[in-house]
């Protein structure tokens, strides 16, 4: 009897990025992977596909699909062995990855095909779970990295040496950079070569996926921890371009990310450059009405002028892209030094991205709304990535966020005086009290901090026991709002 292998269990991991001292012959070589790798991906991605849309359409897939969902067992079964008949997985597969990787694709490695193949497969899972509609190529110039499975073949980390092939790449480690001497204590699982176009250049650096947690930052001059975590419970109740917080000693509604705005008006003016651009050189390309013309497969020519131009919108993109996830970071930090009991409504950012079904008119005005919803705001402030972020830094010291169930809270509608609910419009932002009114955001706060451990039903004890403190945090805060000049994330929240 073979014994079963045991699965080695998941590690807590952080990545430690360093910047790659690359020559001219290096930055062609890495180039050569690069386009390698995603021709590689490509191509493992195109046969998964043509086999799954075999599989979806024979009529073993199709009785299966019919079975009533109660035997959830026996459809999960007939499932695998489909999947094993179709190629997508087993020895088929294998045999697949195999004949690609000895032949055009050697030059890669095991150790990076293998990662690469798991990369398209996850592609193939998120068609099959109805995560995704489809599945994306990617195009040539834009495959921006590529690691290995671990740090003993294929992408190795060894003194400060990245060695990948014949390449031998310093890694620049500065001496005063106390966060990376501590980082490279812990154990390398595996390595990442990335890229990034930063004014128009390429700039490569490794990523190392370290086990672990990442070491405490201090401050150099006072030699005091940095970002120290408190215990402590707390709410948080996000919008799409807001965050209110509330714990027992504080309570903000702040902006998230609100240093990208001024970056996004400068991206606009070179969007609309380019497309003047694009459709004086391209008129061939487009109706007399100005929309584009469907079925024209004449392909695009772009001006050194407009190349530019695209350029320049990329390093703003670029900018934008990592001043929003050091906004993100910072803003984390700040609520893990007010608690580390942390508990925030579940929220679909894919449905609020997606156009409005219906059309409807405005009662004032007559005029028809527009079916555009939230999505360039989510783009833009990404509420997602910052609840991921968060989770992340809570996952270090072995907590994670909590998601209360937003179905049966029902916090934007629910008064614990009266223990009723009372469905609002979206511009309705105060709740009445009688006497006084207390702001929509700060107040559903207030409810998910006294949320039970089901997280499914609020704790009207606690609501009661901490109002007093909570009203006079709330008269604070929205003091301080209206004496500044609001932000147009938060123009409408007073």
């Amino acid at each position: 009897m073979k014994k079963k292998s045991k699965k080695k269990p998941k590690t807590l991991t952080f990545v430690l990025t360093l910047p790659l001292k690359t020559t001219i012959s290096d930055d062609s070589a890495l180039d050569k992977y690069f386009e390698l790798s995603r021709r590689y991906y490509n191509a493992i991605l195109g046969k998964l596909l043509k086999r799954y849309y075999l599989m979806i359409q024979s009529k073993e897939y199709i009785q299966v699909c019919k079975m009533p969902k109660d035997n959830s067992n026996e459809r999960i079964k007939l499932f695998d062995k489909l999947e094993h008949k179709f190629g997508l997985k087993g020895t088929s597969l294998n045999k697949l990855i195999t004949s690609l990787r000895v032949n055009e694709f050697k030059g890669l490695g095991s150790h990076v095909t293998i990662k690469l193949q798991l990369r398209a497969t996850q592609a193939i899972d998120k068609l099959k779970f109805k995560i995704a509609k489809k599945v994306s190529f990617i195009r040539y110039g834009e495959m921006f990295s590529f690691e290995s499975s671990d740090n003993k073949q294929g992408i190795r980390f060894r003194d400060n040496i990245v060695e990948f092939n014949k390449l031998k790449l310093l890694a620049v480690i500065k001496k005063n950079d106390i966060y990376a001497h501590m980082a490279l204590q812990n154990r390398v699982k595996y390595c990442r070569i990335k890229r990034e176009i930063i004014k128009g250049k390429y700039h490569y650096y490794v990523q190392l996926v370290m086990e672990g947690v990442p070491p405490i930052k201090i401050n150099k001059d006072t030699g005091e921890v940095r970002n120290y975590i408190n215990e402590g419970v707390v709410g948080l109740d996000i919008g799409t371009q807001s965050l209110a917080v509330c714990a027992k000693t504080e309570l903000k509604l702040l902006e998230l990310a609100p240093e990208i705005q001024n970056i996004e008006d400068q991206k606009r003016i070179l969007q609309r450059k380019m497309d003047r651009s694009r459709r004086a050189i391209n008129p061939n390309k487009y109706n007399e009405d100005g929309t584009i013309l469907k079925g024209n497969r004449d392909k695009w020519i772009k001006s050194k002028h407009y190349i530019k131009t695209q350029m320049e919108l990329k390093e703003l993109q670029r900018k934008q892209r990592e001043i929003r996830k050091q906004s993100h970071n910072r803003l984390a930090n700040y609520i893990l030094t007010l608690g580390d009991d942390i508990a925030v409504e579940t929220m679909s950012y894919s449905g609020l991205q997606r156009r409005a079904k219906t059309t409807t008119i405005n009662k004032k005005t007559g005029k028809f709304n527009k079916k555009k919803r939230f999505g360039k705001s989510l783009a833009n402030k990404a509420p997602s990535m910052f609840l991921t972020i968060l989770d992340n830094k809570l996952k270090w010291i072995d907590k994670g966020l909590k998601m209360v169930n937003t179905w049966k809270v029902k916090a934007s509608q629910y008064n614990h005086i009266s223990d009723k609910y009372n469905k609002k419009e979206i511009n309705d932002r105060w709740n009445d009290f009688g006497d006084y009114q207390i702001q929509r955001d700060l107040y559903s706060s207030f409810l998910i901090m006294n949320v039970n451990n089901d997280m499914e039903t609020i704790n009207r004890d606690l609501c009661f026991d901490g109002f007093g403190d909570f009203k006079v945090l709330h008269d604070i805060e929205v003091k301080r709002l209206k004496s500044m000049e609001l932000p147009t994330a938060l123009r409408n929240v007073l």
